[in-house]
């Protein structure tokens, strides 16, 4: 049986709530990814260009800097990924995740949360960053997403 793991990042609490309810329904450890420096309400005004999350955001190659790691991460043989929209993708706090880590062999599903974007080039841009993992087909929920929806999504990517 593979052990999985729910990591996320949720800059409002949001992702956060469907990031536990994942974990409890596959049976997942879970680890909040930390950056740090923590983003204040104004880092996160996408309407401001001068601000820090859009400034992160229209540098495809920024890299924030983590808090925390996961330990024992080789212990992993499936990792769930779990983050907000931003600008039609991953925010780049999650290339950051995925590429502090040796992830051949491991299997990646990202999962996000979102006011009404779709995924968007999540895939394409998430893609280097997990050299040597099997990336699957990433998909966004409402935050209110249940256990029950969850777990069949998880079964149907036949993890």
């Amino acid at each position: 049986m593979s052990k999985k793991l729910v990591a996320y990042f949720s800059a409002s609490g949001v992702t956060a709530k469907l990031a536990k309810t994942l974990a409890s329904a596959v049976g997942a450890d879970l680890h909040e990814i930390l950056p740090q420096q923590p983003y204040t309400k104004a880092d996160l005004d996408w309407m401001d260009k001068n601000s820090r999350s859009s400034i992160e955001m229209n540098d495809k190659s920024f890299r924030p800097p983590i808090a925390n790691k996961v330990k024992n991460m080789d212990q992993y043989d499936v990792i769930y990924v779990g983050f907000p929209i931003w600008w039609y993708v991953a925010p780049t706090i999650i290339n950051t995740f995925l590429e502090q880590y040796d992830l051949t062999g491991k299997t990646v599903v990202p999962f996000a949360t979102s006011g009404s974007s779709g995924m968007g080039n999540t895939n394409a841009e998430l893609k280097d960053s997990c050299r040597g993992a099997v990336l699957k087909e990433g998909r966004r929920f409402s935050a209110g997403t249940g256990a029950d929806a969850l777990k069949k999504w998880s079964e149907e990517l036949g993890l």
